[in-house]
């Protein structure tokens, strides 16, 4: 029987490393390829923001059309469902006759659920899953999924001796679709409940895409040898070139882990082998183990008392929630951080260990919604490393103090490009602006004892 396949896409939008792309193409005489949204991910949470905002939404807009073009320049294109896989899918199915379904293999039970709803739709289909989320495939690393080790080091270390990056397949040189097919428009924003202006208002911090993503990559390493360097500038917080800025991108799939890993080898080989390379490579196993130790734990993960069932005592006050998504603590360091992330959808790592450590020890909120609230707006939002990191903040990681990092990390004029109030402000003032009454900046929320040592190491500052 010839095989006429479909090609769901979902969060592997590229056409490089893309296995169920390279094998759809192989076993069947005709394709169709499709990306579907699912009107559920912009639902209103009761916390009172959406589950996906509108920077997310926009990056996924530019991500998907970039694909969309990429196929087309192939001879084949991309239909784009507004409700959800499972209208969309069965549709499909019956319309071109598909004998068989070509899919990334999903691992969090929100998407598995999906799947398996879509399956009991379509008993006489045939569905191909392709493991291709991390560095280092799932299975070559030495351990099963439920023996995933407690601690990064026990996982790393094995795995670095054991396992392998397997190849990146290619990209493919054509593909023979459906006929009569034609790709359609992106649905827009109101569809979804938001408003024109809204979309207007904001802008990712970076433009998605397969094409960018790549562009990126090529940047960051042989154009700028900013890779050089990264291991020194990593812990900023202001700028597009002190880090990679290629999560947004492996967090839509629109750049593959193995296609970075090669690309560093390379660099590595030709220009520089350091610390910072390692580094880099470091993290793409670190996001691998995050994958697997959630995959481990599955639901557990988004639980207030976490997998290790650790019972905590949370004030939950409404209003400093409020206050911290706002970025109106009175903390400039966290507030300058939660503003760029509100606007852009990006936060530094130094701004997201900060931002998560005063709102678990000092504001004394359940952890998990400020997951949620991270969930809602980062363009690089993982489910596996949001909720993970977030989980350890609240549970295995020591207070991080925002008043001396902010010193420390030299801070000023980040805190003054997104907290205008402040702009006019000294070297001194605009780290602890409560200490000198300006009227135009919100008080703190509480001034800390255990922040005494960092505002008196500031005041000595030279203004």
């Amino acid at each position: 029987m010839t095989k006429r396949g479909l090609v769901w896409f979902k969060n592997d939008l590229r056409l490089h490393d893309n296995e169920a792309l390279t094998r759809a193409i192989e076993e069947c005489s005709e394709m169709v390829c499709c990306y579907c949204l699912e009107r559920s991910d912009f639902d209103m949470l009761d916390l009172g923001f959406r589950k996906m905002d509108m920077n997310r939404f926009k990056l996924l807009e530019q991500s998907v059309i970039d694909l969309q073009h990429h196929l087309e320049l192939l001879g084949a294109h991309l239909f784009i469902g507004a409700e959800s896989a499972l209208i969309t899918l069965p549709e499909l199915v019956s319309k071109y006759g598909i004998t068989d379904v070509y899919a990334e293999e999903q691992y969090a039970s929100y998407e598995l659920d999906l799947v398996k709803k879509i399956m009991a739709a379509l008993p006489e289909t045939s569905f191909h899953f392709f493991w291709g989320k991390t560095l280092y495939h799932k299975d070559d690393i030495p351990f099963a999924i439920d023996k995933i080790p407690l601690t990064s080091k026990a996982y790393r270390i094995p795995a670095a001796q054991e396992a392998e990056p397997r190849e990146p397949f290619a990209v493919p040189a054509s593909i023979n679709p459906v006929k009569k097919i034609k790709s359609n428009a992106f649905p827009t924003c109101t569809e979804y409940g938001f408003d024109d202006e809204e979309y207007k208002r904001v802008t990712p911090f970076l433009m998605g895409g397969e094409s960018a993503a790549l562009e990126r990559l090529e940047y960051y390493t042989f154009k700028s040898e900013l890779l050089t360097g990264y291991r020194w500038s990593r812990n900023r917080s202001d700028g597009m070139d002190y880090s990679s800025k290629l999560s947004p991108y492996l967090a839509l799939g629109c750049i593959s882990p193995r296609e970075i890993y090669k690309k560093v080898k390379a660099y590595e080989k030709d220009v520089k082998k350091n610390q910072s390379t390692w580094w880099l490579i470091f993290e793409l196993v670190w996001r691998d183990y995050f994958t697997f130790k959630g995959m481990r734990f599955g639901n557990r993960i988004f639980k207030t008392e976490g997998y290790k069932n650790k019972e905590i005592v949370w004030e939950n006050d409404p209003v400093k929630f409020e206050r911290w998504c706002l970025g109106t603590t009175g903390v400039p360091f966290i507030d300058a951080h939660m503003r760029q992330l509100n606007q852009t959808g990006f936060m530094s790592n130094r701004g997201r260990v900060n931002c998560a450590s005063y709102f678990v020890y000092d504001l004394k909120l359940n952890w998990t919604w400020g997951a949620s609230y991270f969930e809602s707006k980062l363009i690089d939002y993982d489910v596996s490393s949001n909720w993970m990191n977030w989980h350890m903040q609240a549970f295995e990681i020591w207070y991080t103090n925002p008043v001396h990092q902010s010193n420390k990390y030299k801070a000023q004029d980040f805190i003054r490009q997104w907290i205008p109030e402040l702009s006019s402000y000294n070297n001194v003032e605009v780290l602890i602006p409560w200490e000198y009454e300006l009227s135009n900046y919100p008080k703190p929320i509480e001034v800390y004892d255990k922040w005494s040592r960092a505002i008196n190491l500031i005041k000595k500052i030279k203004p």
